[in-house]
């Protein structure tokens, strides 16, 4: 069985992403918000958003 990368519909705070991450690789997407969260620091915030924003355009959503 072939695992796909998708934006997820039932574990999403804004659209899903992290989410979506977290059930690919199996882990809590809580988890996966933090460490976006920490790794935001460092980029000044707008790297992490620009990033968000480039996955949420290129993750399907899961229907």
């Amino acid at each position: 069985m072939e695992k796909k990368l998708y934006r997820s519909n039932e574990n999403r705070m804004i659209a899903g992403v992290c989410g979506g991450i977290g059930e690919y690789f199996n882990i809590d997407p809580t988890i996966i918000r933090l460490i976006w969260a920490i790794l935001s620091i460092p980029t000044a915030i707008f790297g992490a958003v620009f990033a968000y924003i480039i996955a949420m355009i290129i993750i399907p959503v899961k229907y």
